[in-house]
């Protein structure tokens, strides 16, 4: 089978197609036919090998796992002795580590029933993104009806949908994007937009219960004065900037607001709940452009400009 491949931690260009045997399925796993994968910044940074996922992987000097894409959609084609949950022919949409592939083997847990509204492209640029959302929101933040919310780089993939997920929840919502976005991000839901090209936020003298960073744009020390007394301020992939995790370290020292960095944790009921959502009409992933597993080069270049509208996704075979 063909799968996107790195062996030395550099530029896109270190990416190459290669043929490789299938995966074997453990008691607990599934054997998935992919349909799509998806981008995101999480990709980018294994590849580049940046110094905190060195440490996380153990692959200090070469990646120790040399696949790439962790968002997946397709199809069950095996199912090992102790799954319970799933079963050969479904679809499914989740979590697992080399999704740039024509085959993956996954954790079931990881995985979760594909909406039957979505196409798998669709469903391939939920996973991550969502998820992230959804605990930044709901886990960490504790969103209620009413809170005040400001959502930093709404247009990107994990802020559009964090836009929808919490607007489901009754927030107040304010986004933060770029003059082209402006309109699209208010038909998601936002109550007020501010460009950010015209306009520091910081400076409207306006505060909000919580500040969702979904670009890590931004720090805690530059949003402090907007956060109520009780705020809290959350960002995702702190690794982006080499001071961002010193300054939540402080966190302790300065009162009652709060600072909290976020990457997805795979969870079931996350993934449930997303599926759930898109169904009924409440969460719509946008995608701004779509790529061949031969592009995926291409697409992580595109990734690394920080201006995607929506996902960017991975088309591995036709669909269906």
């Amino acid at each position: 089978m063909q799968a996107a491949i790195y062996r030395q931690y550099g530029s896109p260009e270190v990416i190459h197609i290669e043929e490789i045997e299938k995966p074997q399925v453990e008691d607990n796993e599934v054997l998935v036919k992919v349909h799509s994968a998806s981008i995101n910044p999480y990709d980018c940074h294994h590849r580049k090998g940046f110094f905190p996922v060195r440490l996380m992987t153990g692959g200090f000097f070469k990646p120790k796992n040399n696949q790439l894409g962790v968002d997946v959609a397709g199809t069950i084609e095996k199912v090992g002795s102790k799954v319970k949950r799933l079963k050969v022919g479904d679809d499914v949409f989740g979590f697992v580590r080399g999704s740039c592939a024509e085959y993956v083997s996954a954790d079931e847990k990881l995985l979760s029933i594909k909406p039957s509204n979505l196409s798998f492209n669709e469903a391939a640029a939920l996973p991550c993104s969502a998820v992230t959302a959804l605990q930044a929101l709901r886990g960490k933040a504790n969103l209620k009806k009413g809170s005040k919310i400001l959502i930093y780089g709404a247009s990107g993939g994990i802020g559009h949908l964090a836009v929808q997920i919490a607007k489901h929840f009754e927030a107040e919502v304010t986004a933060v994007c770029s003059t082209d976005n402006i309109e699209w991000v208010k038909n998601l839901g936002a109550d007020t937009c501010i460009d950010y090209k015209k306009e520091d936020f910081t400076s409207h003298n306006k505060s909000y219960d919580i500040i969702f960073d979904a670009v890590a744009k931004t720090t805690f020390f530059q949003c402090k004065s907007s956060l109520t007394e009780t705020g809290i301020y959350i960002t995702v992939n702190p690794i982006s900037t080499v001071r961002q995790p010193f300054q939540l370290l402080l966190n302790s020292f300065v009162g009652k607001q709060k600072a909290a960095s976020l990457m997805a944790k795979p969870v079931t009921k996350d993934l449930d709940l997303i599926a759930k959502l898109t169904e009924v009409g409440k969460l719509v992933p946008t995608i701004e452009s779509t790529y061949s597993l031969a592009q995926l080069p291409k697409a992580h270049r595109h990734c690394e400009t920080g201006r995607t509208k929506g996902k960017i996704v991975i088309e591995i075979c036709a669909q269906a």
